[in-house]
């Protein structure tokens, strides 16, 4: 049985309560998310054919890397809470790349009567180059209840 995280009970503006490094992206990876996701593009999995199209090598798929930031999103914050989640592809992600992703509160809002914290999402590589950018909104419990 897995355990889902409570999430905080308190956060303020500028915290980075989502902050999660992952190990550099392999080509067994890309390879398994080409089956698990049905994208079965070459250029995520064949240097061939990625070479002849102008690229050095092969990279992710930008939702294997939205993956890893709602990873990390879920780390903190159980998945009931997440009330928003969504990214915009920014640059390439080769493969080989140290990924991190983290959540910056960017507000605090109460609305329909619950407390939600808007967080600015980012997946950088190890260059601190952004390769993803978005936003997520999660419902968080002052007082520390469970759902």
């Amino acid at each position: 049985m897995s355990h889902c995280p409570a999430g905080p009970t308190s956060l303020t503006v500028g915290e980075i309560p989502v902050n999660r490094h992952f190990d550099p992206i392999t080509r067994h990876e890309l390879a398994l998310y080409c089956g698990a996701s049905g994208d079965h593009n070459p250029i995520h999995v064949d240097i061939d054919f990625a070479r002849s199209s102008g690229f050095p090598d092969v990279f992710a798929h930008g939702m294997f890397i939205m993956a890893r930031l709602g990873v990390a999103l879920n780390e903190v914050f159980p998945p009931s809470s997440v009330r928003e989640f969504g990214v915009r592809f920014t640059a390439i992600t080769q493969v080989g790349a140290g990924i991190t992703c983290q959540g910056r509160v960017t507000a605090i809002e109460i609305i329909d009567g619950e407390q939600r914290a808007r967080l600015e999402m980012t997946a950088r590589d190890q260059d601190g180059d952004i390769k993803l950018k978005g936003e997520a909104v999660v419902a968080f419990d002052p007082q520390g209840e469970q759902e």
